[in-house]
């Protein structure tokens, strides 16, 4: 009898008969999606290295009459010497300073000018009057004009280096400035300032030597003097307005004064500045350069222009501001025909130094684009630093104006970011803000005109490539990151789409950057990439090299990001575009297949996929990410064309010809049969799915079997193909792959056990050869630290005991005792998760250990000891 507990029990559902009302527990959710769902993992598209340094390489899309060349020559006499004119810096003659009188309403018998209006505020009245009253007092003190009068013949003379100003008949000097006796406040035409009466009065009339002498006999007199000299026929003015003239006169003269004392000042400094340079120039520069036009030893010549160089720089000559700049060009421009490439590069760095402009510019680009195309010349153009004065002309001068010398720039830079030794230096000195800044105004441009411009795209081909070799550098991936450039390179990729090369550039930019988590997550992020990435599909469909890496990089998209999964599936068009490519690829890989002549065998040495199958590759794995989504693989599932091209795949390519499109196509295939939905073409051609794995299972890859029997973990929850599988004993290799010493084969290869046990009649397979005692030892070897494959024999264990009347009987004497120890000490939780897990993992195990494991194995320990009859003591087994 049956205590009410085991009755109990024996109620129990075997495991994995999971009716369709019956919701499934999170344990088993994940512990099917270990056996079901994953990721396809594959290597990045190759890139073969261009033999030769070249604006654009043999694999372009150009033709040679529509590219600028590469080969040329730079002779001497390819520069312009009008470059070399300096910014002129003669200084002109001052203009003889003719005051005119201001145009008034006043009638010809009114000989007096109107001078400026007072302000009305009567605040500012009270003010100009305070003003006035301290203005005269100065003067009664002799400290405001010109103690004498210069003579007649001396009145009418141009300003002079004293600074002489004309003013109608009579001159006045004041700090070295004459100025006009008479008539000098009617004709001198001045602006009129509210405000002048808050200037205060020190600061109005610092520096003033004196008043005239008869102006010197007192306030009263003087100022009648003032205004009877200034305007004879002055009765008609109010006194406000005379008052506001004379002061605004006096500010005016002070304004004058002052700026011809700085300009005296400034006009010194220069000359002496000027005395100083040509002292510099003839004893440090022009032995310098008269050793180079003598000198016929290369060497020396390397060392006297390091020399010069070094002497321009102390000196302060460098620029376009030098006037002897022209000398300098002239001798550099000369040694241009020595034609060595070490003089050349110092050549050209100084005369970059000197900033020069136009054609002059574009010769010095080409001439050092010509020397970077050898690559031995990559330590001389390191050692000289002329990387720096190239990435100064990127950053300082106008791009449209110098398009095609930025082209050669560019193409120099691009050439040495190819080698190793140059990444450092290059991203340290802001490579990669510099081009992302053209590219930035590349963008702009081209959205201003509307349309793309050939030259744009012939700079945006250099600056891609360049990019495309920086960014194997962290640093240079966290600059990316840092000034948000994908979204920019999918900008440029947009309005560029007609420019294969530009596009194909970028898509190795993009290639190796989601390589990475946080680049993927962030080209991700943005949402209009799927979308552009679906056109370049369809307008370049044919072109390998392009559509393999868009390929890939979707690949990577879709990896680990279900949203990714979600938007591009969203993208009109998504799933047909994809089957589309699978369509023309798979017919250009069978057209390709060379057939094997008579006694002919296949090569079994590893080969490089062909280009065909290269975008198969990553095809195929595409799909196997987007089935993940529960949204979008059922769907797939139902698509007749994508599944029928998988399961062609498998029928003409053989793990042995192509191992990764094969494990590729199997994981698709296992992630689609891993829902059971209606009108899945999976399930209708389960069977024929059921042969194509036996083919793989008889094969020696390893990866290809493990794929196999997870198609089959899938598939045999299905009553016809647990039938096939016994009938073509496909149940006995599940059973020898339990001693395979990989835990993925076991736990699929268990799993596959499971579902055969569901099946009252099928349970007795388990005994064929030696399955309990194998499972049995499964759960001794790896329970301890896979505690889901544990989970899994336990539950076959449980679905094979399920009619038990003997645990003996049952699994035989060695198994249950075993099986009663390792249960025991399983769950107990201080010797199943004790110290040899590290403290990082133990979180991990502890969840697996108690959500999984531990109410299976409960329940099979309280099944065997229920039915148990041993009475000796069990041994704890040791791990």
């Amino acid at each position: 009898m049956l205590s009410p507990n085991d009755r109990k029990l024996e109620k129990l559902d075997p495991f994995y008969r999971s009716p369709v009302s019956k919701q499934k527990t999170s344990a088993e959710i994940i512990s099917e999606a270990r056996n079901a769902l994953r990721t396809v993992r594959t290597q990045r598209p190759f890139t073969p290295r261009e033999e030769q340094r070249k604006l654009f390489g043999p694999a372009s899309s150009r033709t040679p009459e529509s590219r600028p060349p590469s080969s040329f020559s730079v002779h001497a006499s390819s520069f312009e010497s009008s470059d070399s004119r300096p910014i002129s810096g003669t200084r002109l003659s001052p203009l003889e300073l003719k005051p005119k009188a201001p145009a008034s309403p006043a009638t010809e018998e009114d000989p007096c000018p109107s001078f400026p209006k007072p302000p009305v505020d009567p605040v500012k009245i009270r003010r100009i009057s305070s003003a006035r009253a301290r203005l005269f007092r100065a003067a009664s003190q002799g400290a405001l004009l010109p103690d004498r009068t210069l003579p007649p013949a001396q009145s009418k003379k141009r300003v002079e280096p004293k600074e002489t100003v004309m003013m109608g008949d009579s001159v006045m000097k004041r700090n070295g400035l004459y100025l006009a006796e008479s008539n000098a406040i009617g004709q001198l035409k001045l602006p009129y300032d509210a405000d002048f009466s808050e200037i205060k009065e020190r600061e109005m009339f610092q520096g003033a030597t004196s008043m005239p002498s008869h102006l010197r006999s007192g306030g009263d007199q003087g100022r009648r003097h003032l205004r009877a000299s200034s305007c004879p026929n002055s009765s008609g003015w109010s006194r406000l307005d005379t008052r506001a003239g004379v002061i605004q006169v006096h500010e005016r003269i002070w304004k004058i004064q002052e700026h011809t004392r700085e300009a005296s000042q400034a006009e010194l400094q220069e000359k002496d500045t000027e005395v100083e340079v040509d002292a510099f120039w003839n004893t440090r520069i022009v032995p310098i350069l008269h050793a180079l036009e003598k000198e016929e030893n290369i060497e020396t010549v390397c060392a006297a222009c390091t020399q010069l160089h070094l002497a321009l720089e102390e000196g302060n000559m460098l620029g376009n501001k030098f006037k002897r700049r022209s000398i300098l060009l002239k001798t550099l421009y000369k040694l241009v025909d020595v034609g060595s490439d070490l003089l050349s590069l110092k050549l050209a760095k100084i005369i970059l130094a000197l900033k020069v402009s136009g054609k002059n510019l574009l010769n010095v680009c080409k001439l050092i684009f010509k020397i970077s195309r050898s690559e031995k010349n990559d330590s001389l153009i390191q050692n000289d630093s002329i990387l720096e004065s190239l990435l100064e002309v990127l950053r300082s001068e106008d791009l449209q104006a110098n398009t095609e010398a930025f082209l050669y720039c560019l193409g120099t830079i691009k050439f040495i970011s190819g080698n190793p030794g140059f990444l450092h230096e290059m991203i340290s000195k802001g490579a990669v803000e510099i081009l992302m800044n053209l590219i930035k105004q590349i963008n702009e441009n081209t959205k201003k005109s509307g349309t793309c411009l050939p030259n744009s795209g012939h700079l945006l081909v250099q600056v891609t490539a360049t990019l495309r070799n920086l960014v194997d550098s962290p640093l240079a991936r966290s600059k990316f990151l840092s000034i948000s450039a994908l979204p920019q390179l999918c900008t440029v990729m947009g309005q560029y789409m007609g420019d294969k090369d530009v596009c194909t550039n970028i898509a190795r930019i993009f290639s190796k950057l989601t390589t990475y988590h946080d680049c993927c997550v962030a080209l991700a992020n943005y949402s209009r990439c799927y979308a552009l990435f679906l056109n370049l599909i369809n307008k370049y469909q044919k072109k390998q090299d392009l559509i393999v890496r868009i390929i890939f990089i979707l690949g990577n998209l879709t990896a680990k990001n279900n949203l990714a999964r979600e938007q591009f599936s969203k993208v009109k068009g998504s799933i047909p575009t994809l089957l589309s490519l699978f369509h023309t690829f798979h017919e250009l890989d069978l057209h390709s297949r060379k057939p094997l002549g008579e006694g002919e065998e296949r090569s079994k040495a590893p080969r490089r996929p062909a280009q065909a199958e290269d975008v198969l590759i990553k095809l195929t794995r595409v799909l196997a990410n987007l089935a993940i989504h529960p949204g979008v693989g059922p769907a797939i599932a139902t698509q007749p064309r994508i599944v029928g091209l998988l399961l062609a795949t498998l029928e003409y390519k053989s793990i042995d010809e192509c191992e990764e499109l094969v494990i590729n196509t199997m994981a698709t295939i296992n992630n689609l049969s891993y829902y059971q939905v209606k009108n899945s073409v999976i399930q209708d051609k389960k069977l024929y799915i059921a042969e194509l794995l036996i083919k793989l299972l008889v094969s020696n890859n390893m990866d290809g079997i493990l794929e196999a029997v997870r198609v089959f973990g899938n598939l045999s929850q299905d009553r016809d193909i647990c039938d096939f599988i016994v009938q073509k004993n496909v149940h006995k290799f599940m059973i020898a792959l339990l001693d395979a010493k990989h835990q993925d084969i076991c736990f699929s290869a268990c799993g596959v056990l499971l579902n055969l046990t569901v099946d009252k009649d099928k349970r007795a397979i388990l005994k064929e050869g030696g399955g309990i005692q194998k499972l049995v030892d499964c759960l001794r070897d790896v329970g301890p630290t896979d505690w889901q494959l544990a989970c899994l024999v336990c539950k076959t264990l449980w679905n094979f005991s399920e009619n038990i009347t003997n645990a003996s009987s049952c699994f035989g004497d060695e198994a249950t005792n075993t099986l009663l120890a390792l249960l025991s000490s399983f769950l107990d939780e201080e010797l199943a998760l004790d110290g040899s897990f590290d403290q990082d993992l133990k979180h991990y195990h502890k969840l697996h250990w108690e959500t999984e494991f531990k109410p299976v194995a409960q329940q099979l320990l309280n099944r065997i000891q229920s039915h148990h009859t041993f009475l000796e003591p069990l041994p704890i087994p040791s791990f």
